[in-house]
């Protein structure tokens, strides 16, 4: 590694450190599906996101749950201190496509037919609002 990329690489690792995230790959569903329930979670208070998420019907709710416990802990371990009520929220979630699995389905006269069993990948940030501490 050149020592200008070795530089830029240490960078990152140093900005990093300040960012709170827990990311999930390879599930086993297809991103439209997936942006459907990170849409509902987006911006929205953490406590409230996981209540949300407890109760909707999706199948990857249940995913994204568990993500967003995991990203909470991430937070927790970082700052050695529980996450109290409305200090976090929901930054930013991403989904982005992983491979498909491809797969033939028999077709009429002898034909196939392709079948794409999709997957994905789930970043999930969460972040601490800038409340002022007042000092006595």
């Amino acid at each position: 590694m050149g020592a200008r990329k070795r530089k830029s690489a240490e960078e990152m690792k140093e900005a990093r450190k300040s960012l709170y995230y827990a990311k999930l790959r390879n599930i086993p569903t297809s991103p439209r599906k997936m942006r459907l329930v990170a849409d509902m979670v987006r911006g929205m208070e953490v406590f409230r996101a996981l209540g949300v998420l407890k109760f909707s019907n999706k199948e990857a709710a249940a995913r994204v749950e568990k993500l967003l416990r995991s990203a909470i802990s991430n937070w927790e371990q970082k700052n050695e201190r529980k996450a109290e009520s409305g200090e976090l929220y929901v930054s930013l979630v991403s989904v982005d496509n992983a491979t498909s699995l491809k797969r033939m389905r028999p077709a009429p006269q002898g034909r196939g037919n392709r079948i794409r069993k999709r997957s994905n990948h789930v970043t999930l940030f969460v972040d601490s609002h800038n409340i002022p501490e007042i000092e006595n």
